[in-house]
C-alpha cells in the first residue's frame, strides 16, 4: 500500500513537473514572440556615429509627441536624466537615464537596442521593463521614427547620474512575475494603416494609439494594472493619483464627436477651448500633457488627432451609483452657504461663470462626471490650466486644503452637482478622505 502511494505521488510529481515545464515554455515563448535575433556587433555598425542634423529634429519633435521628458526628468532637473518616480499600486518604478552617459545612460545603447526596448519592452541586457514605461502603446511607434527619437537622445549633453533602484513589493519585482504578466497582457503589434480611413484618420491612430500613448490614463486598470487593451479610451482612474481620466468615447465626459476639429486643436494646442461658446480648460495630468507635449505639435498633426478624436464610437457609461432625490439641507444647507463665501465670486451666483475667464459649472460635464475625484483635487489642491503660446496667462483657483475640511469639501461638491440644472451622485466626507492623500 505505501508503496503504492508513493508510486502515485512520483507520478503526480512527474506531472507536476511536466507541466510546470510546459508552462514556463509558453511563458518564455510568448515573451520573445516578434522579437527579431540581436547580432550586437551588427547593431553597432548599424547605428551611424553622426546622425543627419533632419534625423535629429524629428526625432526632438516625435519625443516630445510622446512626452518623454515628462517622466525621465525630475522636475528642476537636467532634462532626459531620468531618476523620476512612477508610482504604481504595486511600488515606485523610476524611470531611467536616456542621455549619452556611456556608465550611466544609453551612451552604449545601438539604434537596434532601442528599437527593441519601444517594440518589445526589453532592455539592452536582455531584461524584462515594466509597463510603466508604456511599451505596450510604444509598440506601434515604426522603425524609422523609433531611430530618430534615439539620434535625437545620442544628441543630447551627457549627464552623469546613477539610475535609481525601483522599490516594488514581491513578487512584483521579479522577473518571472513580470514574464507572466506579459504573457498575459502584452503582445508586440505594429501600425497597419486601415484603408477604408483617410490618411489624417491613420495618421492621428497612430498618434493617439501609439506615440501619444493616451489609453495609458484614459483606460480602466484590473487588479495586475493591465487595460483592456491599446485601443480602448473609456475612462479610468490613475493609480496612486487618483485622478479620474474621463471616457474620450462618452458624450457625457471627454467625448469630442460633437465638436469642431478648431475646438479640439485648441484645446490640445493651448489648454482652452470653447466649443459651442462654452468655455472649457484642462488641469491636472492632462494639464502637464498639454504643457510638456501636444501644445509643440505641429496643426496637421493636431488636426489627425482630433480626426481620430470625433470618429471615435460614442458610448454612455453607466452612473457609478443612482442618484437619490436631494433633500432640501442639501440643496439650501451649508454647501450652498460655502458656494457663496468660497466660490461664487468667481464662478457666479448661478454657476454661470465668467466667459474666457472663470468656468461655467452649470451644465458643466466634469462636474458631473461618475466620480468626484478631479473636483476633490481641484478643491484642495488649486485649478491651473497650463502656460502655453496660446494662452500664457491662464487663470486658475487658489488651494483649500487648508481652508475646508473634508465634511465642508463634501457639502460644497453636492451642492454644485445637484444645482443649477445639474444632476449628479452627492459627495461623501470619506470619498473626499479617500482623495485628498492621493498625489
Amino acid at each position: 500500500m505505501r508503496r503504492r502511494l508513493l508510486r502515485a505521488l512520483g507520478r503526480a510529481a512527474l506531472v507536476l513537473l511536466a507541466l510546470g515545464a510546459l508552462l514556463s515554455g509558453v511563458v518564455w515563448w510568448l515573451n520573445v514572440r516578434g522579437e527579431e535575433p540581436l547580432d550586437a556587433a551588427a547593431a553597432v555598425r548599424a547605428t551611424p556615429a553622426v546622425p543627419a542634423a533632419e534625423q535629429v529634429a524629428r526625432g526632438a519633435y516625435l519625443a516630445r509627441a510622446g512626452n518623454c521628458m515628462g517622466c525621465h526628468t525630475v522636475p528642476g532637473g537636467a532634462a532626459y536624466a531620468g531618476g523620476r518616480g512612477v508610482p504604481t499600486p504595486f511600488g515606485t518604478v523610476y524611470a531611467p537615464n536616456l542621455t549619452p552617459d556611456v556608465a550611466t545612460g544609453i551612451g552604449t545603447w545601438s539604434a537596434a537596442e532601442f528599437w527593441r526596448a519601444l517594440h518589445n519592452g526589453r532592455a539592452r541586457d536582455g531584461r524584462l521593463l515594466y509597463p510603466a514605461f508604456p511599451y505596450p502603446n510604444y509598440t506601434r511607434i515604426t522603425r524609422a521614427d523609433a531611430d530618430a527619437i534615439h539620434a535625437y537622445l545620442r544628441s543630447l549633453p551627457a549627464v552623469v547620474r546613477a539610475n535609481t533602484p525601483n522599490t516594488l513589493a514581491w513578487p512584483f519585482d521579479q522577473q518571472a512575475a513580470l514574464a507572466v504578466w506579459r504573457a498575459l497582457y502584452f503582445r508586440p503589434a505594429q501600425t497597419v494603416p486601415e484603408p477604408n480611413r483617410s490618411a489624417e484618420w491613420n495618421r492621428g491612430a497612430y498618434l493617439v494609439e501609439g506615440l501619444g500613448h493616451c489609453n495609458a490614463c484614459h483606460a480602466s486598470r484590473n487588479a495586475l494594472g493591465a487595460t483592456p487593451g491599446p485601443l480602448d479610451l473609456a475612462g479610468g482612474l490613475i493609480p496612486v493619483q487618483n485622478w479620474y481620466a474621463p471616457s474620450l468615447t462618452s458624450p457625457a465626459e471627454a467625448g469630442v464627436a460633437g465638436w469642431d476639429t478648431q475646438a479640439i486643436v485648441d484645446l490640445l494646442k493651448t489648454g482652452v477651448a470653447s466649443p459651442g461658446g462654452t468655455p472649457v480648460a484642462v488641469a491636472g495630468p492632462m494639464g502637464e500633457v498639454v504643457g510638456g507635449s501636444t501644445q509643440y505639435l505641429s496643426e496637421p498633426d493636431l488636426r489627425a488627432m482630433a480626426a481620430y478624436l470625433k470618429a471615435l464610437v460614442p458610448t454612455v457609461p453607466a452612473r457609478s451609483q443612482p442618484v437619490a432625490a436631494r433633500s432640501t439641507a442639501a440643496v439650501d444647507g451649508p454647501g450652498a452657504k460655502l458656494y457663496e463665501q468660497q466660490c461664487a465670486q468667481c464662478h457666479g451666483e448661478h454657476g454661470e461663470g465668467v466667459p474666457g475667464i472663470y468656468a461655467a459649472l452649470a451644465g458643466n460635464r466634469a462636474v458631473m462626471l461618475r466620480t468626484p475625484a478631479n473636483l476633490v483635487h481641484l478643491v484642495l489642491e488649486g485649478g491651473f490650466a497650463p502656460a502655453t503660446e496660446g494662452n500664457p496667462r491662464p487663470f486658475g483657483m487658489p488651494p483649500m486644503a487648508t481652508v475646508l475640511s473634508d465634511d465642508d469639501v463634501a457639502q460644497l461638491l453636492t451642492y454644485i452637482r445637484g444645482s443649477w440644472g445639474n444632476d449628479a451622485a452627492p459627495v461623501s466626507a470619506l470619498e473626499v478622505r479617500r482623495y485628498r492623500g492621493a498625489r
